[in-house]
């Protein structure tokens, strides 16, 4: 039996994509740090909480691992005589999200640029068969 044809022209580990960090590849802490990011001044954790539509405790884990990881300041405060949460993005989370995003991009260029070529249902090569 024969190996399929290897792509020569590629490097070794080509689509390992170090730079997915798995602290972020998590949905909800995906969800969590783009709204940070694109709420510079931060979100109060009720608003928080409805745009990634979490619980007050999933909400709550996700952020203590992001604060404990740097990415992410914790404030308390009032508000009209009621206590808030206030939830912003660290400089360094800010930095090392849109460095994890743009590792993302890579990884839905190479997939479109794999979708464009051939089907994968075409023959594989000599001596293969399909499980």
């Amino acid at each position: 039996m024969t190996r399929p044809e290897s792509h020569v022209d590629e490097p070794a580990g080509r689509f390992a994509y170090d730079g997915l960090e798995r602290i972020f590849h998590e949905k909800a802490r995906l969800g969590i740090m783009t709204s940070l990011v694109t709420h510079s001044r931060g979100l109060v954790f009720g608003d928080l909480k409805d745009l990634c539509q979490l619980t007050d405790g999933n909400l709550s884990r996700h952020l203590q691992i992001l604060h404990e990881a740097g990415f992410v300041e914790i404030w308390k405060g009032f508000h009209k005589k009621r206590p808030q949460t206030l939830c912003r993005v660290t400089v360094e989370g800010r930095d090392r999200f849109l460095e994890y995003i743009n590792v993302l991009e890579t990884v839905v260029q190479d997939a479109l640029k794999a979708g464009s070529e051939p089907a994968a249902g075409a023959a594989a090569a000599e001596g293969w068969s399909p499980v």
